[in-house]
């Protein structure tokens, strides 16, 4: 083996690392705009199940059916685990939403867990 040959091969190994490592931060990259999408998506649902909730005479199912109904259109396909709850309490509608996003490549990309919160006050009809 020549010594420019040697060069070709370290050429050829290192090129293909760099190539690897490059896709490995892209896909990091896409799954953290994806984990902000979904996020997105989780505060709308909360914010609408909150509001649904806010109607007079509308239930606590009402409200969770609303967030699912959210959730499902819009992080279907994703791997995510979501527990929406609602609540009412002295005229306050609460809708929390605990949420686990799993990540695409488990070493380079954890999971992220967050919690979201939104509120809204019952309708009262005078």
């Amino acid at each position: 083996m020549t010594h420019r040959s040697k060069e070709a091969g370290l050429t050829t190994i290192q090129f293909a690392l760099a190539t690897a490592l490059s896709l490995l931060a892209f896909v990091v990259l896409a799954n953290f705009i994806v984990f902000l999408y979904a996020r997105g998506v989780v505060r709308a649902a909360v914010d609408e199940a909150a509001r649904v909730g806010g109607r007079h005479g509308a239930s606590v199912e009402q409200c969770e059916n609303r967030a699912a109904d959210v959730l499902q259109d819009l992080v279907q396909g994703l791997q995510t685990d979501v527990q929406v709850v609602c609540t009412l309490d002295d005229g306050i509608v609460r809708s929390e939403a605990s949420v686990t996003l799993r990540g695409w490549v488990p070493p380079a990309t954890p999971d992220w867990s967050f919690t979201l919160t939104a509120q809204s006050v019952r309708e009262r009809v005078t």
